[in-house]
């Protein structure tokens, strides 16, 4: 009795007291509660009491539901019959609510018959006995009607502590029943007002997948009942939930699979189709929409293979999935994107026509299935590709409007690379060179609307990898539009962005090469106008350099200045120092396709930039430079990183890092404590090594003298890195033997001193 007080007034303290410490108190003590033994009868007293109100009536249904799901094993195996009698009389007691006491009071004897076997049980299993009850009691079907529901269901939840092999057992034991409980729902049919109740319960059984013959489903009268509700003027979740689990029922591998559903899906499908017109009922509610839509969804998902011989049936509900695709609300719309990336799939994988035999055959039949859905992927590309349109007000978008938006428009991309998949980049790319073209409109007479031309840009971008590079129809159209649109900054770096995306096109396509100095303008415009635009446009100018290197390399000179300013402090450009690593990682490239004496001369030019700002700080003294922030000195180290490891000329390279290591030996003196600067100091030093090999010299030497030194006094775990890249690409030469055995001697002997010295585990971890 003093526990029952103690849990009413937590839960009274919980709900009601103002002090949220009070609160926090209480549901603290609620919670150790219910981990007790006590909780059992506690918990059952309250549940029976009449004078406990809602709140301890919920909590105790609760506490009771995990109790049998989790701590069962708590009580001695008498206590099985009193508690199942305590539950059964609960249950009848909250028949008719409230909603949340019954359904938890269901979930504790579903659980309590996962974990007991029938024959413990008795009355033949919960099935029969269930059974008994609604016959001998019918004033509390409701009740034993959730208790129905949720039965099956307890299969799959494994938050009750029962083990593997009784688990299974009790799915044994419910398909085996499946027959009893389909015919108890029959009969609760009867009442009307249970109709609701009934069809949940049934679409909870579906689940089971058993392997009832379509045949027989097909004439059943649960079934009957919910496809003749389709045509209601109010479509239940309870009617489209049960059809819904139909249709995954007829594909589901232990139920006899389509063969064996056929006659089941020929009464399902017609019923289904015609619902096609009130998609685009302006005057039904958009969640029947929603749920009509969920069913022709869930029909594509599962008849796929069928759809996708491309008969003149299946095309009808091809027809009725575009219908669903062209609907405004993108909630809606996006149910059949996994539709069209499974047909897709279908349609263009070789493993799909196995069965028509010889390579003939084979491609006879693929043609003629691409043909086939051709039109039907076009109207698709059209359907989608406005939705990655931006909003007029998407500058007031919150974080997580803004986080939805950017996933939509991921979804529209992966939907486009389907349609290109199945109709050719090429082609694809001439359906949206349209919509660029239109939107152009957008942007005369005094209209600033950008956004259609950048959602068109959006999705041209997204197939780049599906067009052709030497395409001429469009591409040199699309180029030449790109370099008239507004320089609004949105507009502006999808622009940058679809140029990086076709870099491989100014390449290969002789209308390419010609653009591209205009091109080149256009980001660099893209790098004055705003930080995400000079992004967008490093990375552009990265692609562009990458697949066009040998054409530009006999235009270093004139490009240097774009690079200058790209890196130095102060400039007109936005690029931030991360970005502009892509412009350095470019012009690496580049030089890597010049003659060596050329390149040499270039890399030169290339590094003074970057270095330049490290003498600066050097020549102020030790003391400036061991005071710098890690940033200021990393910025520039991470651009002769990058510079390393793109220049392809060892000789370059090692004449470089020969001709700048007074400056690194003097920030590896002056900084080896600082593990940031130290870092990126090693790897730059590991980049310069990998890409000069035996070209460094006398610079090695000097290398991995002052890493021996530096590590015997600061532990820097880089140290030991980069002393592992030097023996991979120097341990065979026989000349570097005597340095490396010094080397491994010195950095081994003082890590099995760190090893015995937990003070310093950070060392210990890296070596490790």
């Amino acid at each position: 009795m003093e526990l029952q007080n103690s849990v009413k007034e937590a839960l009274n303290a919980l709900y009601h007291h103002p002090d949220d410490v009070f609160r926090m108190e209480a549901d603290r003590w609620l919670q150790n509660f219910q981990r007790t033994i006590d909780a059992w009868q506690v918990a059952d007293n309250l549940l029976h009491d009449a004078t406990s109100n809602l709140e301890t009536l919920i909590f105790c249904s609760q506490t009771l539901r995990s109790k049998v799901q989790r701590d069962f094993e708590e009580l001695p195996s008498e206590a099985f019959r009193p508690l199942r009698s305590s539950l059964n009389t609960l249950l009848k007691k909250f028949h008719r609510g409230p909603p949340k006491v019954r359904t938890q009071i269901s979930i504790a004897v579903a659980a309590l018959a996962v974990q007991v076997p029938p024959e413990d049980w008795g009355d033949g299993g919960i099935v029969n006995w269930l059974k008994d009850e609604m016959t001998s009691h019918p004033e509390y079907i409701p009740g034993f009607l959730e208790l129905l529901t949720v039965l099956p269901e307890e299969v799959f939840n494994y938050k009750i502590a029962a083990r593997p092999e009784r688990r299974r057992q009790f799915e044994n034991e419910l398909t085996s029943q499946i027959e009893v409980a389909l015919n108890i729902l029959t009969a609760c049919l009867k009442i009307s007002e249970l109709k609701e109740q009934v069809l949940e319960a049934f679409s909870s059984w579906i689940r089971l997948r058993h392997g009832i013959p379509g045949s027989v489903l097909a004439c059943h009268p649960l079934v009957y009942t919910a496809l003749s509700s389709l045509n209601s003027e109010t479509l239940s979740e309870a009617v489209v939930n049960v059809i819904s689990e139909l249709i995954h029922y007829t594909t589901a591998g232990n139920s006899g699979g389509i063969p064996v559903q056929m006659p089941l899906i020929q009464v399902i499908v017609p019923q289904v189709m015609s619902l096609k017109e009130q998609l685009r009922d302006s005057s039904k509610d958009e969640e029947d929409v929603k749920a009509i839509a969920r069913l022709f969804a869930d029909m594509g998902d599962s008849y796929v293979e069928l759809i996708a011989t491309g008969s003149d049936e299946s095309m009808m509900i091809v027809n009725a999935l575009l219908e669903v695709a062209s609907h405004p609300e993108y909630d809606i719309a996006s149910m059949t994107f996994n539709f069209w990336h499974n047909l897709q799939h279908i349609l263009t994988k070789r493993d799909s026509y196995t069965s028509f035999g010889n390579e003939v055959s084979v491609e006879v039949e693929r043609s003629r299935r691409l043909q086939v859905f051709h039109s039907a992927y076009e109207s698709l590309v059209s359907l989608v590709s406005f939705r990655v349109k931006y909003p007029q007000d998407y500058q007031t978008l919150s974080v997580e409007d803004l986080k939805e938006f950017k996933q939509t428009r991921y979804a529209v991309t992966d939907v486009l690379i389907d349609a290109a998949s199945v109709l050719g980049g090429d082609a694809t790319l001439r359906i949206l060179y349209m919509k660029l073209y239109e939107a152009r409109t957008c942007l005369g007479n005094g209209h600033n609307q950008w956004h259609p031309a950048e959602a068109a840009l959006f999705c041209i971008r997204a197939i780049s990898n599906y067009v052709s590079a030497v395409e001429a129809e469009v591409m040199p159209k699309i180029m030449s539009l790109l370099l008239e649109l507004p320089h609004e900054p949105q507009l502006l770096q999808t622009v940058c962005l679809t140029i990086g995306a076709y870099s491989k096109w100014f390449d290969a396509s002789s209308d390419g090469f010609p653009l591209l100095s205009s091109v080149i303008k256009v980001l660099l415009s893209g790098m004055s106008k705003s930080e995400d635009s000079a992004a967008a446009a490093a990375v552009a100018f990265r692609h562009i350099c990458d697949d066009c290197r040998r054409k530009l390399c006999g235009y270093f000179d004139e490009l240097f200045s774009i690079y200058h300013s790209a890196v130095i402090e102060g400039g007109s450009f936005k690029v931030s120092a991360e970005d502009s690593l892509h412009m350095v990682e470019a012009f690496s490239m580049v030089i890597t396709e010049l003659p060596a004496d050329q390149a040499k001369q270039a890399l030169e030019k290339l590094c003074l930039p970057v270095v330049t700002p490290l003498q600066e700080i050097i020549s102020h003294g030790p003391e400036v430079l061991e005071e710098k922030p890690a940033r200021e000195l990393t910025v520039h180290i991470d651009r002769l990183a990058y510079i390393f490891r793109y220049v392809n000329h060892p000789e370059a390279v090692a004449d470089a890092i020969q001709r700048l290591w007074p400056i690194l030996k003097a920030i590896f003196d002056i900084r080896a404590w600082d593990m940031q600067t130290m870092e990126s100091l090693c790897r730059a030093c590991k980049y310069a090594v990998r890409t000069s090999g035996r070209f460094m010299g006398i610079t090695i030497g000097d290398m991995l003298e002052e890493i021996q030194g530096l590590f015997q006094q600061h532990h820097q775990p880089c140290f030991l890195y980069l002393s592992s890249e030097v023996i991979k690409i120097f341990g065979s030469d026989p000349s570097c033997a005597y340095y490396l055995k010094i080397l491994i001697e010195a950095l081994f002997k003082c890590t099995t001193c760190l090893l015995t010295n937990i003070k310093v585990p950070q060392q210990c971890i890296s070596l490790c």
